[in-house]
């Protein structure tokens, strides 16, 4: 690398590390996201045992073992955080984060008093990172785990950069690290102390080891050394990706790949089976109640099961994969995956890739990299003589090994039935990788630069425009705050059923508030399976309306969906356009929300249009207060957490419950 090419890899390290940190605070560590606040919670009781603790029986026991997050250990507790102690727990996600988070936050205790008395009191990293003294545990956890999510997703930047310089050369390696640095996807995950960004980096650092182990291992003796080393680390960083999700057992197959196509093939069995054995034990270190526990109830199914299959089910970590599997599947029928209901399979991903994740000018470069880069391993094949020749041809071709991870998660994930734009961040670095390239193919340095830099800029735009949303107040504890100033304590206020509730607790105006001071109850519209959507249950809710004061609707967490499906409801899915045109005597007091912005100029998502909603006036008033681009339908799981359009109505009407049936249509019932 030249002097002038090391400078811009430190520019990019810096810019991306600079975005990711930018709104660590960005909902007041309220913990708006659900899946961060239940890691969290877990963190809470998570302690690691002492040198002399490890051989303690009761350490290892699963029921009493303080750092099992199956279970609540007996006399587990945490300041302001109230745990269920001695109760089993299910935990769905990778165990590698949790024990980073909390390992990550003992370290920060230990080191920040020294650098307390060196930095400025009030930055930002002083008063959420180091300073824990004067936090709860609960709070303290959340930021240190956002902070150290945001160092992994930087590290992918520069994983990608060395994977890039090792199949492209460094300037494309370059390029695909400075467009990674500023995807809008990675910046905002990377807020969340989440899975899914400690997943990529693994990943990403796996494919690099196997691509720099085929490599080396090319090269000749010289780099036979090399390769085995860097082939063992590959396998590390692969049982470390499935201890951080089990996804990344697909993993597997380019590892086994890469066993085939180095050293010879009489020694192929022996690299494949050190390579699966190397990524398991780092699988069972890093995750050992993985491993050790056996003690979960198994389900009833009424089947009689016996053998392996009764012994299998009392594994805690299978049963939440089944768990997991019949979620994303839709075999579970849950009210925050129905948004799905009627989307395409992988097309509904790449659609929402290019609107929002990537944005139109990335997203569209990736895909076209994803099918230029396959295509040019399909047209390698030309001419071969049979499938001998054909294996040795792709066997020589590095680029197959990052194809055989992106290939078969796209095409199992994309026939999900639940498609969290999230799902797709394990393969996002590779397709902009493949976008990068294509770009530094162009022949004409003119027109490369060209687009290049198009690409770049506008990207960058976007995301710097992402940013600038954090700099708002959550537009939650911005309408919490609404309340507490506006709305006497003792007023029930309703929500509804699979969104949070508001007040959140709040210091408004030098004084602790608490949302114990409103009484809370739920609409009930997008309902458990069992519930049925009849004239009983829409005079239940709307009792519950005649009877209370205010209403709040946090997102389009249940708007967005239950109007799309007339089938499953056909008087729930007229409710909210009744609500909001306001033909139930509720009026609308209250709007906030916040997004990208940049210029004056606003990307806002359109949350009605597909529900086939008419906003209430004072919303599309809110909305048109300044100067605003809509690329569209937005997936829920990308602005519900830190970018929701929340509302809060007033029954001004005092409506009775049967005078507000009256204008449903029940003839449909």
């Amino acid at each position: 690398m030249t002097r002038t090419q090391r400078i811009a890899l430190v520019v990019i390290l810096l810019s991306a590390v600079t975005l990711r940190l930018t709104g660590l605070d960005w909902d007041g560590f309220q913990h708006h996201h659900p899946d961060e606040r239940y890691i969290t919670w877990v963190a809470t009781t998570i302690e690691f045992p002492s040198i002399g603790q490890i051989t303690e029986a009761a350490q290892w026991r699963p029921e009493t073992s303080t750092f099992n997050p199956f279970h609540w250990p007996p006399g587990a507790g945490s300041e302001g955080i109230v745990v269920l102690q001695g109760e089993p727990r299910d935990f769905a996600y990778g165990h590698v984060p949790l024990y980073l988070g909390v390992a990550a936050t003992r370290l920060v205790e230990w080191v920040a008093p020294p650098l307390l008395r060196l930095l400025p009191a009030d930055w930002s990293l002083t008063a959420d990172v180091l300073n824990g003294a004067g936090r709860i545990e609960f709070h303290h956890l959340a930021a240190v785990g956002r902070f150290l999510t945001a160092l992994f997703d930087a590290g992918t930047v520069l994983f990608i950069f060395l994977l890039g310089r090792r199949l492209y050369g460094v300037a494309a390696g370059l390029l695909a690290a400075a467009l990674l640095s500023v995807t809008v996807l990675h910046i905002q995950l990377a807020h969340f102390f989440t899975s899914d960004p400690y997943l990529t980096f693994f990943v990403v650092a796996a494919v690099y080891f196997m691509v720099a182990a085929h490599g080396d291992w090319a090269a000749g003796p010289a780099g036979e050394g090399r390769g085995k080393w860097y082939f063992i680390l590959a396998a590390i960083m692969v049982g470390l990706a499935i201890g951080s999700k089990f996804t990344a057992v697909l993993l597997s197959l380019p590892l086994l790949w890469t066993a085939a196509a180095i050293g010879p093939s009489s020694r192929r069995r022996y690299w494949a089976l050190l390579g699966i054995v190397v990524a398991a034990l780092a699988f069972a270190l890093t995750n050992p109640f993985a491993v050790l526990d056996w003690t979960c109830t198994p389900p009833s199914t009424g089947g009689g099961e016996s053998g392996l299959s009764a012994t299998l089910s009392r594994s805690c970590y299978i049963q939440n994969i089944l768990t997991q599997n019949a979620m994303v599947s839709g075999r579970a029928d849950l009210g925050f995956t129905r948004q799905y209901a009627g989307t395409i399979p992988y097309v509904y991903f790449g659609e929402m890739l290019v609107r929002w994740g990537l944005g139109p000018l990335l997203g569209l470069v990736a895909l076209a990299g994803l099918a230029v880069s396959a295509w040019d391993v399909a047209r390698s094949l030309r001419g071969v003589a049979g499938i001998n020749e054909a294996l040795q041809r792709l066997l020589r071709q590095p680029v197959v090994i990052v194809l055989l991870w992106v290939l078969p998660y796209l095409l199992l994930t994309g026939g999900f039935y639940v498609k969290f734009l999230r799902y797709m961040q394990p393969i996002a670095p590779f397709l902009i990788l493949f976008g990068a390239a294509l770009l530094w193919r162009v022949r004409r340095p003119s027109v490369r630069y060209a687009l290049a830099g198009i690409v770049l800029i506008g990207t960058t735009l976007y995301a710097v425009a992402f940013v600038n949303l954090y700099r708002a107040e959550h537009p939650w504890n911005a309408a919490s705050r609404w309340i507490y100033e506006n709305v006497p304590p003792g007023t029930r206020i309703l929500s509804e059923q699979w969104d949070d509730f508001l007040p959140v607790n709040l210091v408004v105006d030098g004084e602790q508030r608490s949302r114990k001071e409103y009484p809370n109850a739920e609409l009930t519209w997008l309902t458990f399976p069992d519930a049925a959507d009849n004239e009983e249950h829409l005079l239940a809710n709307l009792e519950l309306l005649a009877d209370s004061e205010y209403l709040t609707v946090l997102s389009n967490r249940v708007y967005g969906v239950v109007p799309r499906l007339p089938e499953r409801y056909p008087l729930s899915g007229q409710y909210h356009q009744l609500l909001f045109d306001g033909t139930l005597g509720y009026e609308l007091v209250w709007v906030g929300s916040r997004s990208p912005r940049l210029w004056g100029v606003e990307l806002q998502a359109d949350t009605f249009s597909w529900p086939g909603l008419r906003p209430p006036m004072a919303v599309s008033e809110y909305l048109n207060r300044s100067r605003s681009i809509s690329p569209g339908r937005a997936d829920e799981s990308f602005i519900v957490y830190d970018q929701p359009l929340t509302m809060i109505f007033r029954n001004t009407g005092r409506l009775s419950a049967e005078d507000m049936m009256a204008a449903f249509n029940l003839a449909d019932d």
